[in-house]
């Protein structure tokens, strides 16, 4: 029995119970939205991982991306990377090793994070037909669904399947050719086994059975835009949109089964685009919760690409996105370190929370609470409405002013100083 197999029957469960308040809502309305597939709650039956809700109504969720690759591959690393992540609130993890061995690296993400974590099998799929083969083109059909049944029983919480790279989808992006050509890995992997072995997507022929795994394990698919753009000048193009197409029918066929679903979005897009795409996605695919992998709004800005991600959050989370994939300053450079991680989720928090703004779910009472320790000159009063309470104090303190009650960008002409001296002195009636 799923979630939304619970939800159908009138049934809130403790996850649901927990979610409603961790959102401050009601409980039929997290239970109602589970059960038409509006919100999901990526939660493993063989884990127990701590409930996030994802989807209309709730706050914007971001993810943060972890995993060795063939270069660099430091276990340690990625497990510091990890509790970093959690440190800075984000609110899920996707565990994507290519390096070393997967089924450990994976077990040990596992166990040091309470999070939902989410994984790529084909990944596996591909890593291992390389290793034993010499290349992805040579996977066995049932190592893709081993690898979903492997993850699933060691407790991974949503998974992200290319089951909509099929051959429509294929014959539309050799027909229209793109200036940044296919940048999914995932994508790549299923393409390339398809037109090497001129047969049909196992995972999109064989769905029926990719679902009766998720409902076994009540992991949330995650469904993969294996056509997203690499580009500006390939967003929302035909190969893209006839993907869509097919999500919103294997959406349709996940809901018949009581199987949670989530739609990635497309990674490079212009501005002006993101409005567009989110009411497309919503509509094609039934109001499932969408994933924006990004997004990125330029390409010109590499080691900045996570404030090119954070311009692209809020506007996604504005026009309706419910899950954000984050971007670090390593994005299209190098694997990320530690710090990359830091600052890719806090960036990616940013953007989710100005775009929460806009659409309504909070009215900036955070925002309230920091003019307000400004005015008094609180100091720790702002920090602790600070984004990131530990960076705000140690720029300051590594900048120390003569005023304690001041910073030193004004020092003793702090016109907020001046004002609370005799603006705001409710004995000097000047205006009476």
């Amino acid at each position: 029995m799923t979630q939304m197999d619970d939800a159908r029957k009138g049934i809130i469960t403790q996850e649901m119970k927990s979610v409603a308040k961790i959102e401050n809502v009601d409980e039929e309305f997290i239970r109602k939205s589970i059960a038409n597939g509006t919100i999901v709650i990526p939660n493993n039956v063989g884990r127990s991982a701590n409930p996030v809700g994802i989807g209309a109504g709730l706050r914007t969720k971001v993810n943060a991306t972890i995993g060795t690759s063939t270069d660099i591959n430091d276990v340690d690393m990625e497990v510091e990377k990890a509790k970093i992540a959690m440190e800075n609130k984000a609110d899920t993890l996707m565990e994507l090793s290519i390096g070393g061995d997967l089924d450990a690296i994976r077990k040990t993400i596992l166990s040091v994070t309470d999070l939902p974590v989410g994984s790529v099998p084909v990944y596996q799929a591909a890593v291992e037909s390389i290793r034993k083969n010499g290349a992805a083109i040579y996977m066995e059909e049932d190592s893709m669904f081993k690898a979903i049944e492997t993850q699933a029983k060691d407790g991974i919480d949503f998974m992200a399947i290319h089951c909509s790279v099929n051959k429509e989808t294929l014959k539309r992006l050799k027909r229209q050719g793109r200036e940044g050509g296919l940048v999914s890995r995932g994508g790549a992997f299923i393409s390339a086994w398809m037109v090497h072995n001129e047969l049909e997507n196992p995972l999109y022929k064989n769905y029926e059975y990719v679902l009766e795994i998720a409902k076994e394990y009540d992991f949330a698919l995650s469904l993969a835009n294996g056509m997203r753009a690499g580009a500006i000048a390939d967003s929302t193009d035909r190969a893209q949109i006839q993907e869509l197409i097919i999500l919103g029918e294997l959406v349709d066929q996940a809901r018949e089964v009581g199987v949670q679903t989530i739609i990635e979005g497309p990674g490079h897009i212009p501005l002006k685009e993101i409005p567009t795409n989110v009411m497309v996605q919503k509509k094609l695919c039934r109001g499932a919760p969408f994933y924006m992998l990004g997004p990125i709004v330029t390409d010109i800005a590499p080691a900045y690409d996570h404030i090119v991600s954070s311009i692209g959050a809020a506007q996604s989370a504005a026009a309706g996105a419910d899950f954000i994939c984050y971007v670090t300053p390593a994005e299209h450079l190098a694997l990320p370190g530690p710090e990359d991680v830091k600052e890719g989720v806090i960036a990616t928090r940013i953007g989710a929370y100005v775009g929460d703004m806009a659409k309504g779910i909070h009215n900036g009472e955070l925002d309230l609470v920091m003019a307000n320790a400004r005015k008094k000159l609180d100091w720790e009063g702002q920090y602790a409405a600070a984004i990131c309470p530990s960076d705000a104090r140690s720029i300051r303190e590594a900048k120390p002013p003569e005023d304690p009650d001041t910073c030193t960008m004004c020092g003793s002409y702090c016109a907020i100083k001046l004002v609370n001296e005799w603006l705001d002195d409710a004995s000097k009636d000047v205006f009476d």
